[in-house]
């Protein structure tokens, strides 16, 4: 079994020697594009990183800023419209109040006008009414005078023309 590993050992070592200086090589190679590559590749990838995710929080601040923007901009649009609603309510109230107003004093207007023209009216069938007395009492002594007058010469009574 010596005698095995000692051949083993013998083929083994000389190319253990011839290999070594490519594993050196390859060690050096690691480290070397380690430090000179992978580390400026890593340090630019975690700029990016940082850059992108600055600004992924930049645009989500902005849009979050946006947005409560945009959500006071439609309370006070909603705040203009209602102070709008009720200016209109106000002035359509108002209308309508002067509306009434003016419908009412054309009614007392018109009540008052009618009174007086029943006034008038009343006035003048009483005045009427005492000239139809005055004249109906005129006509009635007329017509018994002409009764009662002593026939003339015609044949008719009262007077003769």
């Amino acid at each position: 079994m010596d005698q095995i590993l000692q051949q083993l050992l013998d083929l083994l070592l000389p190319l253990f020697w011839g290999a070594l200086p490519t594993v050196l090589v390859v060690f050096f190679l690691f480290f070397f594009l380690r430090w000179a590559f992978w580390r400026p590749f890593e340090r630019v990838l975690a700029e990016r990183q940082a850059a992108t995710e600055g600004a992924r929080k930049y645009a989500e601040t902005i849009l979050s800023t946006a947005s409560e923007k945009l959500h006071q901009y439609e309370e006070a649009l909603r705040q203009a419209r209602a102070e709008i609603y009720r200016e209109q309510e106000a002035a359509r109230s108002a209308a309508l109040e002067e509306r009434s107003r003016t419908l009412r004093e054309t009614r007392q207007q018109a009540a008052e006008s009618l009174r007086q023209a029943k006034l008038v009216v009343a006035g003048e069938v009483e005045e009427a009414k005492k000239e139809l007395e005055a004249e109906s009492q005129r006509l009635a002594e007329q017509i018994a005078r002409t009764l009662l007058a002593p026939a003339g010469p015609d044949g008719r009574g009262g007077k003769s023309q």
